[in-house]
């Protein structure tokens, strides 16, 4: 129709009245006129009657159309269309709607403007479909199918802005649709719609985005037959919409223009619904997601990757053999260089294989090259997603994916190799032991139950998976014996919390947790009301059940809770998977008589080992190591004559592994021999005692032990052992003394009572005098700062059993009533002190001196963990032994962070030395950094999880609560001896670095707004002192430098930190005073320059530790040092003058880059490094620094300090230093010991004079210089170097001690144990360092 040709009448202008021919309107018979003037009511009546006029009429009434068209126009009048009553404008648009029937194909309304008006507010009506309940649905209803019958909105097509008409329709139908309505209703709907599609010139974006935002998940929920609607609508324009939706795509992945529509962030959930839908919806899209496979962004990638294992991987999907180009490189992602796009696509192999079995062949070479995948969560999916096909359907799955899940079960990793061996275990079960797929399955799976028994003849025996098994299967048994000891209890409270905590513990231990919690309390209800159950549970779970008892007590349990009229019984399964856990379905007592068998025969040369590929030896000692394990769990099971003759008969072998494992055997199960084999009794002590005496240090102890476990006169046992090793004791012949040492410690602290007092005057008057503070042997000067055990001498390994036999001494007491625990406290922190060499004679080598502080590091550490010990350890003492985790040796930090964290796990140590793991940001090797990260996220998780689990650990929050470490984290960096200079940028960046590691791990949850409550205790702690100088200015200073930027930090990285903090924290009163009332300090000590340096300033300077495997220089140097290929074999600190830099200080960028990897298998691993020559150096010449670049600029300007320059090797090596600098140079100082490499107290124009002057404390470092004046060392924290110069005679330093010492010196002496080794000048030097 042509709207602009035809003028508009008058009557249609002004909505008068009047008929055809008159000017007046024309109602049908029997209706008066309608007009403002009449009530609703009375309209409402009348209108009625004209819809049923025009629903009669038909397009042929030719004067009819003519007679009713003044009031057709009059029904279009404002009037009509903003009518207030919504039954009037019901009737109004169902007369609007046949006046567009009757009339067709012309419309009666000639303005644009009115028929757009007439279009908007019929759409409007259509809201009233959503209500089927309503009177009027019907009308509603009829409205609709007019429209869609006669297709009246396609009239609008003509109009300018017809999009905006269409957009509302579409918007008001897909809004309106809901459950309640037919199938009609759903048609008409879909006519309407597909009309305006398939019959107008294109789709435009705002009407498309109307359907595609049906699609979208969050709306597809909210209202599922919107998304059936719009799935309809598009599968019936398929052919018409598929090039708007090619457009729409093509602007957002290929051009990236995003801003083309609101649904751009969704793009990839609508390809799924629209591959889904129908796959032309998408044939030109396809190809762009090819593109976006190669992305550069690893997170686009991984997106298009999710989608795609999706569209492929959907059991009717046929696009991998339809786009073959697409499905190639799909699979080129599983070599991404993307770990999560790698993670991604293994686990889409697994939907894939089950729905999809003919592209397993394209699949199998993918998985075997991501089985080998350096990552352990690829090498894991791998296997989960194997064996989920696997158990699905075994012929899904061929040989060589299993054989990939074989492999596995020797991975590095614990987690794979359980993931490996426990899906290979249910594979097994699933068709060997239930068949449920015949025979040909069985063979084809019948080799897994030999590979999983023969893992445990790995050549590591460390872990493995028969151990595991039975330890768990240990625990959950007990689990369940004291669940069944709680329902013989009288019902209460108590009683009810008790075995609900149980109840979860056990749940915990089954597959799906969350599930089996309901399962679990429903079985606990079952024991409860049935005794007979109750009781069958006890003997499947009493030591002495048997394999066939179990047997029977598992089908008779099964039995009772079975039910025949439900054939799939999760429930039951449950119970059943609980039941395979606890009970002994494979060793008892004839189990272990048949191993002992078995041994017996290796021992006698019998067996078949050798044919077998296991030598005797190692047959005898795998089988006792078996035993072992099952002595912890099934300690019942090998009592027995017969038994105990077989380990008798192994302790007298030669082999001492095997004579060890026997003796543990027998202390963990022969609590009865005494009284029940009396034989046996009389032939074991004797050789217990010559153990203890003359064995290994490792059977001594635990000779010591099973004589103090399984003997009741243990006290006369243990005095005929102590006795004469505590005489014999000679110091010169050190080889003889260790396992004397071993056992006098381990009887001390079993047996304290007893044997305290005698040990007393063997530690003052032996081990400490005799032994610790006299060096008899010279070391074997090689450089090295580690030895493997069989090198290290046997004076050193004395002197470390020494310190152990002090330990456990202390720790058998339990109280320090002779303040015997503070002598040897001040003893350790002297060994710390003194970087290991007590007695400061410099006989002892570098690798024993690392031994040494490692043993009294962690002899602090152990005394920590007994409460009455931990009380008098002195903060001096704790950031003594803090700093062992920046040692110079990477052996020490290795172990003693092992040690830290293990007994942290167990909730051994206070909280105060999980802080220590923030000196670890120091490290500057990446393997260490990161094992100190996951010890943190370990320990931080395990005490989140027991408050949770114990309601009665909230009064103890002090001591659990993680965030709780803030405090003691920042009185440790605050006395850290690099920070000297509270504003110097570069060591606060420091500060801030190891602030952050902590920290990190601390803010990866805002759990109970944890955020504030840190703030709050660091702006707590600016309103305290230091404790440990309340009165040293600088000291607080430093502290409240370390609160500011902890602030900065935590500000910087949370916006929650800023709320109230749930409650106010409570700060150790041994590190901080008190706040004074009056006192305020809202004073900043970091500038905001500084503060935005810290933030967003430049990269952080090289590491800081010296001497360690890894090549560092000072900030804005590069390393002078030449390198050559034959250095890589050797770790060589040349300590040297290095040239200044005039520009950058950045952080060289290749320090990090030229890390490699440690293989975690290693006995001794270091970092294999590749050192970057600093410019203008040869780099294949000899070794020494190039003289001109030493002593080029003006040296005054270095601050008098020394860098270490370590380059990478296989070994700790230290040069001496007049071996590799030239002559002429400047003098250098004595190389630093332990600690972190040195860093420079001042940045900019700072002298040597300013440098010296700086005390470093703490023998982490020696001193820079020998200038002599009122800044020299502090007397007992540092050491003089002795200066070499080419010219002059350096004239020695003197330790300075000032008349406070000496009268702390005589204070001590009066009341310490030290005071009794008269020892010499040397242990006197030392006896001060002590009191100090």
């Amino acid at each position: 129709m042509d709207f602009a040709a035809q003028p508009k009448p008058a009557a249609a202008l002004c909505g008068g009245v009047g008929g055809a021919a008159d000017g007046k309107i024309a109602y049908p018979p029997g209706v008066k006129e309608i007009t403002d003037k009449i009530t609703t009511d009375e309209m409402i009546k009348r209108l009625k009657m004209v819809v049923k006029t025009f629903m009669d009429m038909d397009q042929d009434s030719e004067d009819e159309k003519q007679q009713y068209l003044p009031l057709a126009l009059h029904l279009a009048s404002e009037f009509f269309l903003r009518n207030p009553n919504k039954d009037v404008r019901l009737l109004v648009a169902c007369c609007l709607a046949d006046i567009f029937r009757i009339y067709a194909p012309e419309a009666p309304y000639t303005s644009h403007d009115k028929l757009k008006d007439i279009f908007l507010f019929i759409t409007r009506q259509l809201k009233g479909l959503e209500d089927t309940k309503s009177p009027q649905f019907n009308r509603y209803f009829y409205l609709l199918e007019n429209l869609a019958w006669v297709k009246s909105y396609n009239i609008c097509f003509e109009l300018e802005d017809c999009n905006e008409i269409f957009i509302q329709l579409f918007r008001t139908l897909f809004s309106v649709i809901n459950n309640s309505h037919n199938k009609k209703v759903q048609m008409h709907m879909l006519d309407l719609m597909s009309s305006i599609i398939m019959e107008g010139d294109g789709v435009t974006q705002e009407l498309l985005d109307s359907i595609l935002i049906n699609l979208i998940p969050a709306h597809k929920n909210l209202n599922k037959q919107s998304f059936d609607l719009a799935k309809g609508l598009l599968k019936r324009t398929v052919q018409t919409i598929e090039a708007c939706i090619a457009n729409f795509f093509n602007q957002v992945l290929v051009l990236g223009k995003s801003s083309v529509s609101d649904l751009s962030e969704h793009i990839f959930d609508l390809i799924q619904e629209l591959f889904a839908i129908d796959p032309h919806l998408l044939l030109s899209v396809m190809p762009q997601l090819e593109f976006k496979l190669k992305s550069n962004d690893g997170e686009e990638r991984l997106a298009v990757v999710r989608l795609l294992a999706k569209l492929f991987g959907s059991k009717d999907s046929d696009l991998a053999t339809q786009n073959r180009p697409l499905w190639q490189c799909f699979l080129g992602r599983f070599n991404d260089i993307h770990v999560p796009v790698r993670l991604e696509s293994v686990k889409f192999a697994s939907h894939c294989l089950m729905n999809h079995p003919d592209l397993a062949k394209d699949l199998t070479e993918y998985l075997k090259v991501r089985s080998h995948d350096p990552e352990e969560a690829i090498r894991h999916d791998v296997i989960v997603t194997i064996i989920t096909a696997a158990k699905r359907d075994l012929a899904l799955v061929n040989d060589q994916l299993l054989g990939f899940v074989r492999e596995r079960t020797l991975d590095k990793r614990w987690r794979v190799r359980k993931e490996a061996m426990m899906g290979l275990a249910q594979l097994y079960k699933k068709y060997c032991l239930h068949g449920e797929a015949g025979k040909e399955a069985a063979e084809k799976v019948s080799w897994i139950k030999d590979k999983l028994l023969h893992i445990y003849y790995q050549n590591s025996i460390d872990d493995k998976a028969l151990n595991e098994m039975w330890k768990c299967q240990n625990m959950l048994r007990s689990h369940v014996r004291e669940l069944l000891d709680l329902h013989k209890q009288p019902t209460s409270e108590t009683n009810c919390s008790a075995m609900f905590g149980k109840l979860m513990t056990i749940a915990k231990n089954l597959p799906d947790p969350g599930k089996a919690q309901d399962f679990v309390k429903k079985f606990n209800q079952v024991l409860g009301d049935d005794e007979k159950l109750r009781s069958q549970l006890e003997l499947l779970i009493s030591p002495t059940c048997s394999c066939k008892q179990a047997d029977v007590c598992v089908r008779e349990i099964a039995r009772k809770l079975a039910n025949p009229k439900q054939p799939t019984n999760p429930f039951l399964e449950m119970v059943k998977f609980l039941l395979e856990r606890i009970a002994p379905v494979h060793i008892d007592s004839e189990a272990i008589s048949a191993l002992v068998k078995l041994m017996n025969k290796s021992i006698e040369g019998t067996a078949d080992d050798e044919e077998e590929g296991v030598s005797p030896d190692t047959a005898i000692r795998s089988g006792l190591e078996l035993l072992k394990v099952l002595s912890f769990t099934h300690p019942t099971s090998f009592h027995s004559a017969e038994t105990y003759e077989s380990l008798l008969q192994c302790l007298r072998m030669e082999d001492d592994k095997v004579a060890e494992a026997a003796i543990q055997i027998f202390r963990n199960t022969g609590h009865k021999i005494e009284t029940d084999l009396p034989q046996i009794r009389s032939t074991l002590i004797p050789i217990l005692h010559q153990k203890a005496k003359r064995g290994t240090p490792h059977q001594a102890k635990q000779a010591v032990h099973c004589i103090h476990a399984i003997f009741t006169n243990k006290e006369v046992q243990l005095a005929q052992i102590f006795e004469p090793l505590s005489r014999s004791l000679n110091a010169d012949v050190p080889e003889q003394l260790i396992t004397p040492l071993v056992s006098l410690g381990h009887i001390s602290m079993l047996a304290p009572d007893q044997f305290a007092s005698p040990m007393k005057s063997v530690v003052a008057n032996f081990i400490v005098k005799d032994l610790l503070m006299n060096d008899r042997s010279t070391g074997e000067k090689n450089g090295k700062l580690w030895s493997p055990d069989e090198e290290v001498s046997p004076e050193v390994l004395a002197k470390v059993q020494a310190i152990k036999l002090l330990v456990r001494w202390l720790l058998g007491m339990k109280n320090n009533q002779s303040k015997s625990a503070n002598s040897t406290l001040r003893l350790l922190s002297a060994m710390l002190v003194s970087e290991g060499d007590l007695t400061e004679q410099k006989r002892i080598s570098k690798s024993d001196m690392s031994r040494l502080r490692l043993a009294a590091g962690s002899a602090i550490m152990k005394l920590a963990q007994e409460p009455c010990y931990h009380e008098i350890i002195t903060p001096e003492q704790f950031q003594l032994c803090a700093l062992v985790i920046n040692d110079e040796c990477y052996q020490v930090r290795q172990i003693f962070a092992q040690k830290l964290h293990k007994a942290l796990v167990k909730l051994l140590l206070p909280l105060e030395y999980m802080a220590i793991f923030a000196l670890c940001a120091k490290d500057p090797v990446k393997e260490r950094r990161a094992h100190a990260r996951q010890c943190l996220l370990k320990n931080i998780s395990i005490r989140r999880e027991y408050i949770k689990q114990n309601p009665m650990a909230t009064e103890k929050l002090l001591s659990l609560l993680p965030e709780y470490v803030v405090p003691y984290m920042i009185h440790l960096l605050a006395h850290d001896p690099d920070f000297t200079r509270s504003q110097d940028v570069d060591q606060l960046r420091d500060i801030k670095e190891c602030l952050w590691f902590m920290l990190e791990v601390l803010m990866t949850k805002n759990e109970n707004n944890s955020h504030a409550f840190m703030k709050k205790m660091a702006e707590n702690i600016k309103l305290t002192k230091d404790a440990q100088s309340p009165d040293e200015s600088k000291t607080n200073e430093k502290l409240y430098t370390v609160c500011d930027v902890a602030l900065c930090v935590i500000n910087s990285k949370s916006a929650l930190c800023n709320a109230d903090s749930p409650k106010d924290p409570v700060l150790p009163m041994k590190f901080f005073t008190q706040p004074e009332k009056d006192f305020c300090n809202d004073k900043s000590y970091i500038s905001e320059e500084t503060r935005v340096l810290l933030l967003t300033g430049k990269p952080k300077p090289a590491g800081v530790l010296g001497a360690v495997n890894k090549p560092l220089s000072a900030a804005g140097r590069k390393p002078c040092v030449r390198s050559t290929g034959a250095e890589t074999g050797s770790n060589i600190n040349v300590n040297s003058e290095l040239n200044p830099p005039t520009g950058n200080r950045s952080r060289e960028p290749s320090s990090e880059a030229a890390e490699t990897g440690v293989s975690e298998n290693e006995e001794n691993p270091v970092r294999i490094i590749s050192v970057i020559p600093a410019k203008n150096i040869d780099p294949v010449k000899n070794k020494e620094i190039n003289s001109d670049q030493a002593t080029q600029g003006n040296i005054s300007s270095d601050r008098g300090k020394k860098r270490t320059v370590t380059a990478a090797g296989a070994e700790n090596i230290q040069q001496k230093t007049d071996e590799e600098v030239d002559e002429s140079g400047p003098p250098a100082p004595s190389k630093p010991k332990r600690g972190r490499r040195p860093k420079s107290e001042s940045q900019g124009n700072a002298t040597k004079t300013d440098d010296v002057s700086k005390p470093l404390g703490k023998g982490r470092k020696r001193a820079a210089g020998s200038q002599e004046g009122p800044g020299g060392l502090e007397a007992g924290n540092a050491k003089a170097p002795k200066l070499q110069d080419g010219a002059k005679k350096a004239a020695p330093a003197e330790r300075q001690i000032d008349l406070q010492s000496l009268k702390l010196l005589r204070k001590h002496s009066l009341n310490t144990d030290l005071a009794d080794f008269k020892c010499g000048i040397v242990q006197a030097r030392w006896l001060l360092m002590a009191c100090m």
